[in-house]
This record gives structure tokens, sequence and C-alpha cells, in this order.
């Protein structure tokens, strides 16, 4: 099972930046690990020990935000394509070659 957290908290003033950063690191100390900026992923061994983790979750929402918390096997995480981007380069202007006759 993977235990997946999705957030979006307000981070408008300082005390709401400090709430927001202190959610994320009580996620880390509980082994979530960030897969993207508002998305942390857990990888549990039964379903049990997923619930255990939501309950752990549920424990530290904040009091601001939306938070969801997800469930899926490992066998629809294992199916999910990822795409990279790729950045657009400028491509460097070529100098023009001087021709001595």
């Amino acid at each position: 099972m993977w235990v997946l957290v999705l957030f979006d908290l307000p981070t408008e003033t300082k005390k709401e930046r400090k709430i927001a950063a202190g959610f994320r690191k009580a996620l880390i100390q509980d082994g979530f690990t960030m897969f993207q900026y508002s998305i942390y992923i857990r990888h549990c061994a039964s379903a049990e020990n997923a619930s255990v983790h939501q309950k752990r979750v549920k424990s530290y929402l904040p009091d601001y935000g939306k938070v969801c918390i997800l469930n899926i096997t490992d066998k629809q995480f294992g199916d999910m394509e990822i795409f990279y981007g790729k950045r657009p380069t400028v491509t460097p202007k070529i100098g023009h070659q001087l021709e001595l006759f």
C-alpha cells in the first residue's frame, strides 16, 4: 500500500508559513517522502499499517488549508506514468566567419 498526502496550505503570513513547515516536518518524521512540493508519499506493508499512518497524519492536521489522504495499491502506484519536461534552451547565435580572399 502507498499512502499519499496531498495538501494546499495557506502561506500568506509568517505564522501560516511556520504551520505549513511544521506540517511538512511532521510528515517527514513519520517516514513520508516528498513526491512533489505538496504531495508526500509513504510505502506501507499492509492496509493496517497504512491506517496507522493515516491516523498520525490526522492527529497533526493544521486548522486551515486543504489536506487529502489517499491510499493506493502497489499495482496502482506502479502503473503511474511520470513525465519529466525539458526546459527550453536558447540556442547560441553562430558568429559569422570573415572570409579573406
